[in-house]
């Protein structure tokens, strides 16, 4: 049985999340700036593409209904930190943390909370780095700040993300049979060192590239 606002709060958490939708243009701004200085000014641009979400009535409904907290637009607007969600796909597992570093060190821009799932793996195996951040969002009678769920990762560390929510999915009781969890894994396992081995061999052609009798 779904779990769902009441209409009052339902029309409450519309215009909230006209507020989020705000703050991730303001986000999305920022990495297009980000790019731009990559694609002209710096040596490469890590950034393969950028995924936005905002998540549905349904969806905050639920996730408050999990934690069993109220359901109301206030309570997911005080307890929930991902409404609002930008991910930053990159080339290799060793541009992540330095993607990370430009959005810490933006100064409008607060630090809630920082995860590095590439350092520490969660037990499933989920590798990714993960940054709440605040935004100001400068309506016409008042400024808001909200948080952005921020997430940087590989396009294979997403490409497993994507499998493994889909089987947890599929097994909604959370009893994934015991060799879907090893295979999920192992493949985690393996991705890591494939973007490890990748980065390598961007390593050795860069250095190839720049030396004075090297080629591209």
């Amino acid at each position: 049985m779904s779990v769902l606002f009441s209409t009052e709060e339902f029309a409450k958490l519309k215009d909230y999340l006209v507020l989020y939708r705000c703050a991730l243009k303001n986000m999305q701004m920022r990495v297009d700036t980000m790019q731009e200085d990559f694609n002209n000014l710096q040596t490469y641009n890590p950034i393969e593409h950028v995924k936005t979400r905002l998540k549905s009535p349904e969806s905050i409904a639920e996730k408050l209904h999990r934690r069993n907290l109220e359901l109301t637009a206030e309570s997911a607007h005080k307890n929930l930190t991902d409404v609002a969600g930008l991910r930053c796909i990159c080339s290799y597992a060793q541009d992540i943390e330095a993607i990370a570093d430009v959005f810490k060190r933006q100064p409008d821009l607060k630090l809630l909370e920082e995860k590095n799932y590439v350092k520490n793996p969660k037990v499933s195996g989920y590798r990714s780095h993960h940054l709440i951040l605040e935004v100001s969002v400068h309506m016409t009678k008042n400024t808001v700040n909200l948080p952005v769920e921020v997430q940087i990762r590989t396009q294979a560390m997403d490409f497993w993300a994507t499998l493994e929510h889909k089987v947890r999915y599929k097994y909604e009781n959370g009893e994934i049979p015991e060799h879907l969890v090893w295979d999920l894994q192992e493949c985690a396992t393996q991705i890591a060192a494939l973007d490890h081995r990748m980065w390598s061999i961007q390593d050795v052609v860069q250095v190839a590239y720049t030396e004075p009798n090297g080629e591209a």
